[in-house]
């Protein structure tokens, strides 16, 4: 602790805590423009200058650390009048400022010389505006865009002034709108087009992807005008794009309102899912008690039918975007009011490979550490994820970490498309497509065969590493593989030496490693490694498998699990359902129930007759589309509870309209295991209604005497059914906002990183398994001779149910897309439209460090993708960080839907289909 004066009077100082940062301990208010909490104190601004007994010159109070002794004057009359000073000259070159240096212009009361705007407002992009006018160069941007969130797009020129990549208006430029500038400019240089001072501030999370963004939402007239990102344990402050201007679709036009009944007579058409078909002559409007009643009575019918069918033929899916309390009700209402364990989501389409292989080798599906581990890591692998698209906030401390000036990180990108994270990897493995289980063995083989495995931590807790699991990698030696996989023996060899000889390595995987018939394959060849060297279980070593939902956890920890009832325990046990059915004063279905592909299979076959869709859009999301919709179609009674007319909807029976994410309250779980509080900041428009209301609703209907008034009680009972969350009341999350799980009392703080003494396992060991190389359920022939992989991209999420009715996110992209490389779009003599890739001027893919991001280019031309599925016509992108004939496709777009062409083969263990892979016929189109 340093001691000196301030202002007269003697206080302490933290160590590396400036005089600024003391003073506003003090509450004495120095002006300041180029300082921002997380940003630094660059000192070039002088706005915040003080007095320093003995020293000729005034200090900036910001980058300056007082020492013992030092005496500080922040109030002379010299130093107030050098900030006034500083202030008038700032106002006299930014003519047009506001917020900050406004303010600081009416506490100093200065007074500048009026003078006129000299520059044009840079107007081009769709959700900032840059006026230089308003400009001091400050940096606060240029630190916000490199430091924080590792962007580079904004820069100084020769001339000292701002520029976007290489001087090009900023809507040509590289920006991704996460906005961290717009939050760091003081004095709306830098400014959100919608610019609406808010009535009210409500706290509450993102709805979007798994990395769980705080966020607070500012209101007007029932309406959120703008987000801001808040100091949350997974964010520090942070949004992408899709939490700082996603944020509108509530309100968007085709909301719906009123509870909607098919017109009598109106048969099913499942060519109509996808199309602008008007609704009024499919369905008509009703009442909520007629919709209600008649729902649940087409659902009891069903029920009540004598034979095999009965409960087995219904199903229900619920949401990986609800709450918690919705999951975990909405699961309950399936196994008591249906009967039937019939229940999933969307997990089973993204990393259900993950969990079957998690909960087989460490006895748990939840990640070991949470994403901001980085911090600890020594070498950070990322596999088959594109985190600066999928989980940009995630992606901006991983750059943070490979860039730290001590000790940086060694990043090891493992794709086979080159992805934006390149730029700052030290190895970018480029392998072939379907390789997955190649690759991984081979650095498995070098971790074995080297003597990289740590004997002691797999004598003391890993089971498995026997002569057979050995012998099974001698084939995957680096020298064997290189050819098929596509990487150098060399490269394969030093990627397993740095990962096993870290003090801390993660892995991070996302779906390209899951959506494949070999998924669990691919995460028990990642889990393997992690045991053998021992990285995991300590602050920065562990398994990672990033989310893609705001609650794919919560929903998955909730019980929204064929197998599964709520934390992972099976339906099968005895014990687990006696123990579940006193707690619910019911017996239990005692059969698993069906996964998402099989019980639209069993649609198809007429053995699944009736369901329940709550928040998804299987008429999007499911692989081999023309068979999911006619599954759907051929339904004698579907229920459907969402917040639009969605592809599905236009199958349903019956349409429930429900809450959006803003308009509720409830606890939220994300990728880091973190249970967080999301308010509602809005209320639902015209006669939409809460979910758990929803959902209450019908279960009365169905017999169940249920009196939830809140989310409260769900939470509370869901606490006496999970071990896991049992000291987390629902106090304390209004409290604390958010606490990280497993939390076993209300003293315990929670446990970011887990498996640090034994495994959830019945003996507390880990266990590996021996895999061997599986190709694909399709490869490319004669007739298909290209691989599609599907995905998703930074501006759009998911089905697109949402962002595509964000209007900020749908101007950034408006249109379906396919990636390709420029050498292939040449030998399709077709075009071009803009660039899918920041690769994509690089000399060498494999290669990418320091080259420069594409501009925007305006040109398009078209591509027909055909499969043994279906067939589609999208604008083709160059992409050079794709292999050669590949191509990529984000899934949002109903008008060129690609699951349209994927391939419905699932993985045996997890059941989740293989979007990632499938053969694919590339020509021209129009």
């Amino acid at each position: 602790m340093i001691r000196f004066s301030l202002d007269g009077r003697e206080v302490i100082a933290e160590d590396g805590e400036s005089i600024l940062a003391v003073a506003q301990r003090h509450d004495i208010a120095l002006p300041h423009l180029c300082h921002k909490e997380g940003l630094g104190s660059p000192g070039n601004c002088r706005a915040c200058v003080v007095e320093i007994k003995g020293e000729r010159a005034l200090a900036p109070s910001c980058c300056r650390m007082p020492t013992d002794g030092l005496q500080v004057t922040t109030n002379s009359p010299r130093a107030e009048n050098a900030r006034r000073g500083v202030i008038e000259m700032l106002l006299a070159e930014a003519p047009s400022a506001q917020g900050e240096l406004a303010h600081w212009a009416r506490e100093t009361k200065a007074v500048a010389v009026p003078s006129a705007p000299t520059f044009e407002v840079d107007d081009s992009h769709p959700a900032i505006r840059f006026d230089r006018n308003a400009c001091i160069v400050c940096t606060r941007c240029v630190t916000a865009c490199r430091d924080v969130q590792g962007n580079d797009v904004i820069g100084l020129s020769a001339r000292g002034e701002i520029v976007f990549d290489a001087g090009v208006p900023l809507g040509k430029s590289s920006c991704v709108a996460c906005g961290e500038c717009v939050a760091a400019c003081p004095t709306g240089a830098l400014r959100s087009k919608v610019d609406v001072a808010p009535e009210k501030t409500v706290h509450s999370l993102c709805p979007y992807c798994g990395v769980g963004c705080q966020v607070s939402y500012g209101i007007t007239d029932n309406i959120i005008v703008k987000a801001d990102g808040r100091d949350g344990p997974a964010n520090a402050g942070r949004l992408c794009v899709k939490g700082r201007y996603g944020y509108d679709y509530p309100r968007h036009p085709g909301r719906l309102t009123t509870p909607l009944i098919r017109r009598e007579g109106v048969k099913k058409d499942a060519t109509l899912a996808g199309t602008s078909a008007d609704w009024r002559e499919q369905f008509r409007e009703a009442t909520w008690e007629e919709a209600l009643d008649l729902a649940a009575d087409g659902l009891c019918a069903i029920k009540g039918t004598e034979g095999p069918s009965g409960p087995s033929a219904l199903a229900g899916f619920g949401s990986a975007k609800g709450s918690n309390e919705e999951a975990y009700l909405f699961q309950k209402l399936v196994r008591r009011g249906f009967g039937t364990n019939n229940v999933d989501h969307c997990t089973r389409l993204c990393h259900a490979s993950s969990v079957a292989a998690l909960l087989e080798g460490v006895g748990s599906g939840a990640v070991s550490n949470p994403v901001r581990d980085v911090d600890h890591a020594d070498v950070i692998i990322v596999i088959g994820a594109n985190p600066p698209a999928n989980h940009p906030v995630a992606a901006s401390f991983i750059r943070n970490a490979a860039r730290r000036a001590h000790k940086p990180a060694k990043l090891i990108l493992m794709d086979p498309r080159v992805t934006e994270l390149a730029r700052d990897a030290s190895h970018v493995v480029q392998f072939a497509p379907d390789t997955d289980v190649l690759l991984i063995n081979s650095l498995l083989h070098v971790i074995v065969f080297e003597g990289l495995v740590n004997e002691a931590f797999v004598a003391a807790r890993v089971d498995g590493y026997d002569e057979a699991f050995r012998e099974n990698l001698r084939a995957y030696a680096p020298e064997l593989v290189e050819g098929t996989v596509g990487v150098p023996a060399a490269t394969l060899r030093a990627v397993a030496r740095d990962y096993a000889s870290a003090e801390a390595a993660l892995i991070f995987w996302g779906m390209g490693v899951s959506q494949h018939t070999h998924g669990t394959d691919n995460v028990r060849g990642l889990i393997a490694m992690a045991l053998l060297t021992g990285q995991i279980g300590r602050p920065g070593a562990g398994l990672h498998p990033l989310r893609g939902q705001n609650n794919v956890q919560g929903a998955s920890d909730a019980g929204l699990i064929p197998m599964m009832l709520p934390d992972y325990q099976r339906v099968a046990d005895t014990t687990v359902r006696t123990r579940f059915a006193d707690l619910w004063g019911a017996k239990l279905p005692t059969t698993p129930g069906l996964t998402v592909t099989e019980i639209l299979d069993a649609a198809a076959r007429g053995e699944i007759r009736g369901m329940y869709v709550m928040g998804e859009n299987p008429a999007m999301s499911d692989p081999d589309l023309n068979h999911a919709r006619a599954a759907l179609a051929s339904l004698d009674h579907l229920v459907l509870q969402d917040i639009f007319l969605t592809e599905t909807a236009a199958l349903a029976d019956v349409i429930l309209p429900a809450s959006a994410f803003a308009e509720k309250t409830g606890s939220f779980t994300n990728t880091d295991r973190t249970v967080q509080l999301g308010r509602a900041a809005i209320d639902p428009p015209g006669q939409a209604r809460q979910d758990l209301w929803i959902i209450e609703q019908l279960a009365r209907r169905l017999g169940l005497d249920w009196r939830y008034d809140d989310p409260a009680p769900v939470f509370e009972e869901m606490r006496r059914a999970m071990p896991s969350i049992a000291g987390i009341s629902w106090q304390r999350l209004e409290a604390e906002d958010a606490v990280t799980y497993p939390c076993a009392s209300e003293n315990d703080p929670g446990q970011p990183v887990i498996f640090g003494e034994r495994f959830p396992t019945t003996d507390g060991r880990g266990r590996i398994f021996p895999v061997a190389f599986r190709a694909a359920a399709e490869t490319p022939d004669a007739d298909y001779p290209w691989v599609l992989i599907t995905g998703r991209q930074l501006e759009h999420w998911h089905t697109g149910s949402m962002t595509r009715r964000a209007a900020v996110l749908d101007a950034l992209e408006p249109a379906p897309y396919v990636n390709v490389h420029p050498e292939d779009i040449a030998t399709l003599k077709v075009g071009a439209g803009r660039s899918g890739g920041f690769v994509e001027h690089c000399s060498t893919p494999a290669q990418p460090v320091g080259c420069a991001k594409p501009t925007v280019e305006e040109t398009a031309t078209f591509v027909r993708l055909c499969t043994r599925r279906g067939e589609l016509v999208a604008t083709v992108r160059p992409d050079a960080g794709l292999p050669r004939r590949t191509v990529f496709m984000p899934f949002c777009y109903v008008e060129a839907a690609a699951n349209l062409l994927t391939n419905p083969a699932i993985d045996p263990y997890g059941k989740i289909p293989e979007f990632k892979y499938c053969a694919v016929k590339v020509e021209a189109g129009q």
